[in-house]
């Protein structure tokens, strides 16, 4: 079911299987019929690491979502909630707890409490002054900081992170992050190299560094499969999350939104046996997105203007295996044949479905309001007058226009100038104010304390680094690329270019310069590996001199989009640059849902 995990030199699967041992501890822990009560924003993520039938066989009848209002009825022995350490989610688990209690029904019911992926000690607190801490029998944790995505991906999930380290301060995000760097090296040893840009960035290291210390023993002193790892901090480069992507899975994204691997799309465009399931009530069809599917993998880093031509070779493929002529065959080849029979049905469905999420896509980005969107943006991109009040953005502020579309457009021009001057800057908030009203003054505040709106400076970083690191291409290559810039047709996602920079020769000595103008440190720093010490020399010329391709973490404090996961893939497929990427994030995000954790309701 998890093979999928495995492709790499990394093996992910290692990971899902240490995450399942941690779930049947859990669920061994109490005998009898469970009911698993989650924090909504697991029930996802943990899908990845344990499927529905898993826990049926661990005697979990039912499982609800944690919220204010109690459950009623909830027919079992046990009762285990599963949450992410929140206060307000403790309030929840206390009302639910409290309606149990007063029902006092004869067979009383356990409570099992776990934090994922650690305890905290203000949560607990607050259960004692909610006056529930004494009725549960057991607080633990479950210890599953990363959740794998595919055999190169793993997300920690953390919705909010970037809006509580800018805008509220709240600095958790950073501590669980070391966390999941530990829980990373514990399992595939250490990572002898590290790398890393931005202040959060280097926060990061810091405490990863002391959770080592103390984790001595714990620790693998062994150099394992990954040989360095680099951090990159959100903030460095917010150019990339707000453009538009244009890879396949990237519009797949931000059109209907993947949620854990998962689609939701129209059921009456599919046929009744595509899909996971067909849910009649919201007439949605489910998909799974990974690699398990042989057509998925080949599209998904695909700009959607080289899809057509992929789905084309395939439906060739079908049509000539369909029509072969089998009179001449011997009967070893007939029984080939017939054993690729499910292959080849299986084939057939995946390219219906596929073909018509292409066209569901291609109904949406053939729009004039898409195409207007996607011209204003490129134009930022290529600093084309970002010093006055853009026509196209008036323009939607005075068709009332949603929000967020005008915002992102204002933050991409911003992005682009080093600043907005301070009278567009005044116009534009006018103008929000007499659409929009006095409340998306509150939103620009959000935009300007996460350093994605603000006045102009002197300095003009990000039209020096646009030709320093060769950040955007004239002409668009699409189809057959040559160049990273093709996943947002003619701009190079500016962490990724980092990424490639250095691999080359020189590495990250040539680019600390270039990029001394970012804010934020850059920093290098080497853990020495124990063990060897005495083959030092043996050990490391023998991996610089072999084929053995190198493995890289790449790691986004802050999140990252699919556009860049294809980035580092396409990096990774030039034989150049022998090197296999595991690309990490604390979210997987889009610039809708980046956006969203920022926009004030």
């Amino acid at each position: 079911m998890y093979s999928h995990l495995s492709g790499g030199r990394v093996n992910i699967q290692l990971l899902q299987e240490a995450a399942v041992r941690e779930f049947v501890g859990i669920l061994d822990r109490c005998e009898g019929t469970k009911a698993i009560i989650w924090d909504e924003s697991l029930g996802g993520p943990v899908g990845l690491v344990a499927r529905y039938t898993f826990l049926k066989e661990h005697h979990v009848t039912k499982m609800y979502p944690l919220r204010a209002e109690p459950w009623t009825d909830i027919d079992v022995k046990n009762i285990i909630f599963i949450t992410r350490p929140n206060q307000t989610l403790m309030d929840y688990i206390a009302n639910n707890i409290h309606e149990e209690e007063r029902k006092k029904k004869v067979s009383r019911k356990e409570y099992f409490l776990y934090f994922l992926p650690k305890k905290s000690f203000l949560c607990e607190k607050r259960l004692q002054i909610k006056g529930v801490h004494g009725s549960l029998s057991f607080i633990g944790e479950f210890r599953c900081e990363f959740f794998p995505f595919d055999n190169d991906l793993l997300s920690m999930e953390l919705k909010d992170a970037y809006r509580e380290l800018y805008i509220e301060g709240d600095t958790s995000s950073l501590h669980q992050s070391a966390c999941a760097l530990i829980a990373l090296q514990k399992l595939y040893g250490r990572i002898p190299k590290v790398y890393g840009i931005g202040s959060y960035a280097q926060r990061v290291w810091e405490i990863t560094k002391a959770l080592a210390e103390e984790n001595g023993r714990a620790m693998k002193n062994d150099k394992g499969v990954i040989d360095q790892m680099i951090i990159l901090d959100r903030s460095v480069d917010l150019m990339s999350v707000l453009a538009t992507q244009l890879t396949y899975e990237g519009l797949i994204d931000e059109i209907f939104g993947i949620n854990n691997t998962t689609v939701n799309l129209p059921a009456e465009k599919f046929s009744s046996g595509e899909g996971l399931s067909a849910d009649r009530n919201t007439e949605k069809s489910q998909f799974i997105l990974n690699s398990k599917e042989q057509l998925y993998t080949e599209l998904r880093d695909k700009n959607f203007n080289a899809v057509g031509a992929v789905l084309s070779r395939m439906a060739k493929s079908i049509r000539l295996r369909a029509n072969e002529n089998h009179g001449e065959k011997s009967i070893q080849e007939l029984k080939k044949f017939v054993e690729s029979l499910p292959h080849i049905k299986a084939n057939e469905q995946s390219l219906a479905t596929h073909t018509t999420v292409a066209e569901l896509v291609q109904d949406v980005i053939s729009s004039d309001s898409f195409l207007d969107e996607l011209g204003c943006e490129q134009e930022f991109m290529m600093c084309a007058d970002v010093d006055k009040a853009n026509g196209f953005i008036e323009d939607m502020i005075a068709k009332e226009a949603p929000l967020r579309s005008v915002l992102r457009l204002m933050c991409m021009q911003s992005i682009a100038g080093s600043g907005l001057k301070p009278k567009v800057l005044d116009y534009y908030k006018r103008e929000l104010v007499q659409v929009y009203g006095i409340k998306s003054l509150l939103t620009v505040g959000n935009l300007e304390r996460a350093g994605l709106l603000r006045q102009q400076t002197g300095s003009r970083t990000y039209h020096v680094l646009r030709k320093t690191l060769n950040l955007t291409a004239e002409t668009p290559e699409e189809v057959s690329p040559k160049d990273i810039t093709y996943v947002h047709s003619i701009y190079a996602p500016m962490s990724v270019r980092i990424v490639e920079q250095h691999l080359k020769p020189g590495g990250w000595q040539v680019l600390t310069d270039k990029l001394s103008s970012l804010p934020g440190p850059t920093f290098e720093d080497f853990q020495s590996v124990p063990n060897l010490g005495s083959r030092r020399g043996s050990f490391t010329s023998e991996l610089s001199q072999s084929d053995i391709p190198r493995v890289i973490v790449v790691f986004f404090v802050g999140g990252c989009t699919f556009a860049e996961v294809s980035a580092l893939r396409f990096l990774a497929q030039q034989d150049d640059n022998n090197v296999e990427f595991v690309i990490c994030t604390t979210k997987l995000i889009n610039k809708n849902t980046f956006l969203d954790t920022l926009i004030e309701n």
